[in-house]
């Protein structure tokens, strides 16, 4: 059961934020683009990094309230492959920090029984972030609440891709017949397999792009772009993104009941003129 007093407490904006929500109808899966750490950095006269290092906050603060709002699954895009072309000394900083943030936060994750993924070609990392996560999968493995994804050296049709190559190297190999390929075989072969799809996708800093991000898995998700830069993201705007998120309609491409349309009465017809 959801212990609200753990996400906000009484009596303050954010608690009356979550007493608004309808705690039987939350997304079961919530996607995340963390955007705007250089600008957040820049408008403080700060170097890109420090936006980096002030997004660690926001994670930790995502991660916390995701698992206690009972959320099946959170997925935070963290470096994508295009990622690769900033400044070396920016990309060091990043995986550095991503070390960090693991180390910091495992034992936490383990507490509170989260269970930390990976989507993304784990290989293409330096050996030592692969270690760090490679710990981090392990040290989870048994957890059964919240799955907490962690996309890294990730690209939406890149994995899409992959999923191709995988199911023509078993339609070749007779372990999958020609006839047998649709949706749930790509969807098996994904990073994301046996989870949800994400029902809400939310994009910080107003860039309205979805970024070669989760491109199969968000074929239906609702999507909610904030202005707040990812190093001001906390708990209170996850909140307004689920209130947001409640307050759509979700159709899948069908059309919901609608009430009849009211006819108007009949108008009156000027007497004739004798």
């Amino acid at each position: 059961m959801i212990q609200k007093d753990t996400i906000a407490a009484p009596h303050t904006p954010d608690r009356a934020l979550l007493d608004s929500l309808d705690l039987s109808r939350l997304p079961r899966h919530v996607a995340v683009i963390m955007d705007g750490n250089g600008r957040w950095a820049r408008k403080r006269h700060l170097p890109r990094v420090e936006g980096h290092r002030a997004g660690i906050a926001s994670v930790r603060a995502t991660v916390e309230t995701g698992a206690r709002l009972e959320l099946e699954a959170l997925t935070l895009y963290a470096f994508s492959t295009e990622n690769w072309k900033r400044p070396r000394l920016e990309v060091m900083t990043l995986m550095a920090l991503l070390k960090e943030y693991i180390r910091r936060e495992l034992a936490s994750l383990v507490k509170n029984d989260i269970s930390f993924r990976v989507v993304g070609q784990m290989e293409g990392l330096d050996p030592s972030v692969q270690t760090a996560l490679t710990e981090a999968l392990r040290a989870t493995a048994h957890c059964r609440g919240m799955v907490f994804n962690i996309a890294l050296n990730y690209s939406g049709r890149a994995e899409l891709a992959l999923a191709a190559r995988a199911i023509a190297e078993d339609v070749k190999a007779g372990r999958l017949a020609p006839e047998d390929v649709d949706e749930a075989a790509i969807e098996s072969r994904l990073y994301t397999a046996g989870l949800p799809d994400p029902d809400l996708l939310i994009r910080t800093s107003g860039e309205m792009r979805i970024s070669n991000y989760l491109l199969w898995q968000i074929a239906y998700s609702e999507i909610y772009v904030t202005p707040v830069l990812w190093p001001d993201f906390r708990a209170r705007h996850l909140l307004e993104a689920i209130a947001e998120y409640q307050k759509r309609e979700r159709r899948y491409g069908a059309v919901l009941s609608e009430a009849p349309i009211e006819e108007e009465p009949p108008r009156l017809q000027p007497a004739a003129v004798l």
